[in-house]
C-alpha cells in the first residue's frame, strides 16, 4: 500500500463519502449554502455549492491537503525547485508572467533578464510585422502567419487566439497547422500567397517529427511559389533551443526565439510560443494575458487553503475521482469564443496526471487523472448532456460563462445564461418519480402507461458541478482562467504524489513511431514485431500508391 492511502484523512474521507446527503437536502437545510460555498478571485467567480460536500467534507479535504504538505509543494513549484524529479527540471512557467522585480533562479542563474529580453524581442518583432516594416522577398508586407507546432506549441496559441477573437487588431490573419496529415497543411496553403506569408515554427529540438515535416513541406511550397533559399529568412522564424539546426534550415539567428527546459510544452503559451497570439492581438494585450495569469499565481501562492480557488477545485476533483470512482470530468463553455478550452484543458490535465507510478516509484493503488472532455453550450445539451443527467456514472462538470457578451444581440445572451444555470440546477436536483408522475396527470395516458413513462423520466440528480463566471471575457480574465486550471491540475498531482510534469507515455509513442516509420520505408517485409504490427505495416506498403 502507498503512503497516501494510509493517511488518516484519506480513511476519514472514505468513511464520510458513504454518508453525504443528497444535494437537495443540503440546499433545503441551509439557505445560505450559495454564499458559503462561493468565492471571487482574479476577476473570476466560482460557485461550488452544487457539489456533494458538507462542512465535514471540506474539513477532511483540507486535512488531506495538509497531510500531503500541499502548501510546501506550492512553494516549491513557484520557487523554482526541481520538482520534475524524473528530468531534474524546475517548473517555472509562472515566471514567464511574473513581475520583473521578482528574482527567481535556475541552476544559480537569474532567469528574469532572459525573460525580459525575450518579451522585448517579441515586441519588436510583432511591431515590425503589424506595421508593415518587415517585408517579404518581393517587398510586400506580411498579411498571413502560419503557426506550425504540435501539442502545447499548437493548442495553446490556437485556442487562446480563438478565445480572444474580439481583440484581434485586423492586421494579420493566422493559420494553425499541427497534424502531420498532409491535408492539414495543404488546405491551409491553398489560399495563401508566398510573397505575403510568414511561417512560425515551434519546436524545442527543431526536430519534432510532425512539426519538422510540416515545416519542410512549407519550405518546399514557398520555393515552388517563387521564393528561394536566400529568401527563407524573410518568411520563416522559429521558437527553438536548437539554434544551429534552425540556422541550417535558413532561419536568421536573430529570428530564433528561445525555449527553456523549465517550461513544459503544455505550459508554454506564456513564452515566445505565444507569438501567434501576440501577432493577432498585439503585445499590450498579450501582456494583459500574462498579468491575469500572474494575478492567479499570486492568489494561489498567498490565499489560505480554505479560500484558494485552485486548491478547492483540485480537492473537489480528488474527492470525486478517488471516493466516487469518477472516471471523467466534463468542461462546458457557454461562450462561443471559449469553445476550444475543453481540448486545451484535456491536454493540460491528462498529459500531466495520466500517471500510475508515484514519486517514490511505487505503483499507485488509487485512481489518478480522469478523462477530460466537453464542448460548447448549448450544443451539448442536445447531445451528450443526456448521459450527464441519466447515465449510471458520476461525471462532475464545470460550467464556464461570461456574464456579458462581446456580441449582445436581442435575447441571445439571457437565453444562453438560462440554459447554463438551468443545466446546473437540473443536474443537482434531478426529478423524482412522484414529480414525473405529477407532470403526467393531465395526459390521456392510462394509469399503467403513466407509471411506466414516469419511471423513464426520473433523474437521480445529485450530480456535481462548478460554475465559473467572469464579468466579460478579456485577455486578463482568460489568463486567470487558464492559470486556475494549471494550478488545479498541480493540486491534484500533489495530492496523488505523482510527477505532473513529465510525459513518458508521449515519449514512448514518438520512439515507436520513428521505428515504424523506418520499417514502412524499408525495402523488405516487416517481420520483427508482433503479428498485428507486422501485418499492418505490410498492408500499408502493399497498398501505398
Amino acid at each position: 500500500m502507498t503512503e497516501l492511502t494510509q493517511l488518516s484523512s484519506w480513511h476519514a474521507l472514505k468513511r464520510h463519502s458513504e454518508h453525504v446527503p443528497h444535494m437537495r437536502t443540503l440546499f433545503a437545510s441551509d439557505p445560505n449554502r450559495f454564499e458559503k460555498l462561493s468565492l471571487s478571485a482574479c476577476g473570476l467567480f466560482l460557485d461550488y455549492s452544487k457539489n456533494k460536500i458538507t462542512d465535514e467534507t471540506l474539513s477532511h479535504l483540507f486535512s488531506l491537503a495538509k497531510e500531503t504538505k500541499l502548501t510546501t509543494k506550492i512553494q516549491a513549484l513557484l520557487g523554482g525547485e526541481k520538482i520534475n524529479t524524473t528530468e531534474q527540471r524546475a517548473v517555472l512557467h509562472s515566471a514567464l508572467r511574473a513581475q520583473s522585480n521578482q528574482d527567481l533562479q535556475v541552476d544559480g542563474q537569474s532567469i528574469f533578464p532572459e525573460i525580459q529580453q525575450t518579451l522585448a524581442k517579441m515586441t519588436s518583432f510583432v511591431d515590425s510585422i503589424t506595421s508593415g516594416s518587415w517585408k517579404g522577398y518581393t517587398g510586400k508586407k506580411i498579411t498571413d502567419v502560419v503557426s506550425i507546432g504540435i501539442g502545447g506549441s499548437f493548442l495553446g496559441p490556437k485556442i487562446v487566439s480563438q478565445a480572444l477573437r474580439p481583440y484581434w487588431t485586423g492586421d494579420i490573419n493566422c493559420h494553425f497547422v499541427a497534424n502531420v496529415d498532409a491535408t492539414s497543411i495543404v488546405e491551409k496553403l491553398k489560399h495563401l500567397n508566398a510573397e505575403t506569408t510568414l511561417f512560425v515554427m515551434s519546436s524545442k529540438s527543431f526536430g519534432t517529427q510532425e512539426t519538422l515535416t510540416n515545416t519542410l513541406s512549407a519550405k518546399e511550397w514557398f520555393i515552388r511559389q517563387g521564393g528561394s533559399q536566400n529568401d527563407v529568412a524573410k518568411h520563416f522564424v522559429a521558437v527553438s533551443s536548437n539554434v544551429d539546426k534552425a540556422c541550417k534550415f535558413g532561419i536568421a539567428a536573430e529570428n530564433i526565439f528561445p525555449m527553456w527546459d523549465w517550461v513544459g510544452g503544455r505550459y508554454s503559451l506564456w513564452s515566445a510560443i505565444g507569438l501567434p497570439i501576440a501577432l493577432l492581438i498585439g503585445m499590450p494585450r498579450f501582456c494583459e494575458l500574462l498579468a491575469g495569469a500572474n494575478e492567479m499565481d499570486e492568489h494561489f501562492a498567498n490565499a489560505p487553503l480554505e479560500k484558494n480557488m485552485p486548491v478547492i477545485m483540485g480537492l473537489l476533483s480528488v474527492w470525486y475521482v478517488n471516493f466516487f470512482n469518477a472516471q471523467s470530468h466534463v468542461v462546458l463553455t457557454y461562450d462561443h469564443y471559449l469553445r476550444g478550452l475543453p481540448a486545451y484543458f484535456q491536454q493540460l490535465d491528462m498529459e500531466s496526471n495520466g500517471k500510475s507510478v508515484n514519486l517514490q516509484g511505487q505503483n499507485v493503488d488509487y485512481n489518478t487523472g480522469p478523462v477530460i472532455w466537453g464542448g460548447e453550450g448549448t450544443n451539448g445539451q442536445h447531445a451528450y448532456h443526456q448521459l450527464l443527467h441519466q447515465g449510471t456514472g458520476l461525471i462532475p462538470a464545470d460550467f464556464i460563462m461570461p456574464l456579458n457578451s462581446h456580441n449582445p444581440l436581442g435575447e441571445h445572451h439571457v437565453q444562453l445564461a438560462s440554459n447554463c444555470f438551468g443545466q446546473t440546477q437540473a443536474l443537482m436536483q434531478g426529478r423524482t418519480f412522484e414529480e414525473a408522475l405529477a407532470e403526467l396527470q393531465s395526459s390521456p395516458l392510462s394509469h399503467d402507461d403513466k407509471q411506466l413513462i414516469a419511471k423513464h423520466k426520473v433523474m437521480p440528480g445529485n450530480k456535481p458541478s462548478n460554475t465559473l463566471l467572469m464579468d466579460k471575457l478579456t485577455p486578463s480574465t482568460l489568463g486567470a482562467l487558464i492559470a486556475l486550471y494549471e494550478h488545479k491540475t498541480f493540486v491534484q498531482g500533489a495530492i496523488w504524489q505523482i510527477n505532473s510534469f513529465d510525459q513518458w507515455g508521449v515519449e514512448l509513442g514518438k520512439v515507436l513511431g520513428n521505428d515504424v516509420l523506418e520499417r514502412l520505408n524499408a525495402n523488405k517485409a516487416a517481420s520483427e514485431l508482433d503479428s498485428s504490427s507486422n501485418g499492418l505495416i505490410n498492408l500499408f506498403r502493399q497498398q501505398k500508391i
